[in-house]
């Protein structure tokens, strides 16, 4: 097993997050998508979508997709289950991670995409070559308060956001938050659940992978 990944973006932290809960260690190969590492021909021999992170499984076959990765290291290490203790749990970290891909990940990225320079005709990723929309950009903005209202209206009263203990809903809605600080987006003072429940979560260990 091996995974491409970059110290940075909030893709590879989170399974480098999830490891670090796990207490599991790896292979590890670093991309530098800022030196364009990613659209080489060599990567992209391995990962044909040139994004990051990447996973080679036993298998040898390559999972391109954070959410699959996930899956298959909770399966192929199921201590301690990051992904819900029962099937109610199990359903809802999988309804938050869902909310948190769509409304939180997505609308940053929207964002980052849509107006940082470095991103001018690289507007979403892979190879292709897409132009900035700045009205993306703003409606992103939008979209990101959206998520934290949401978000902290479901953490009254919960110390996380599935169940009584820490899961991948709790990776993927910490990092969005602090992706979000990218575009200057910080929760709300007014977000007191939310605010709490980030206080606890990042200062875990594994949030400094």
């Amino acid at each position: 097993m091996k995974l491409y990944d970059l110290v940075g973006p909030p893709s590879p932290r989170r399974i480098r997050i999830f490891l670090a809960e796990k207490g599991v260690e790896i292979d590890t190969v670093t991309i530098d998508t800022r030196e364009g590492e990613h659209l080489k021909p060599e990567f992209q021999a391995i990962n044909p979508r040139c994004t990051i992170p990447a996973l080679e499984m036993d298998n040898g076959e390559v999972l391109t997709e954070g959410d699959a990765i996930l899956r298959y290291l909770e399966e192929k290490f199921p201590e301690k289950p990051l992904f819900g203790q029962s099937p109610e749990e199990r359903a809802v970290v999988n309804n938050w991670l869902h909310i948190t891909d769509l409304d939180g990940f997505s609308a940053v990225a929207e964002v980052v995409r849509n107006s940082v320079p470095r991103f001018e005709n690289r507007a979403i990723t892979g190879s292709r070559n897409v132009a900035q929309i700045a009205e993306l950009a703003e409606r992103g903005k939008k979209r990101i308060d959206f998520y934290f209202e949401d978000l902290n209206a479901h953490l009254k009263g919960r110390d996380y956001i599935a169940g009584s203990t820490f899961t991948a809903a709790d990776i993927s809605a910490m990092i969005v938050v602090d992706f979000a600080k990218m575009v200057g987006k910080e929760v709300p003072a007014e977000c007191q659940d939310l605010l709490r429940w980030y206080a606890s979560v990042s200062a875990r260990p594994s949030a400094k992978a």
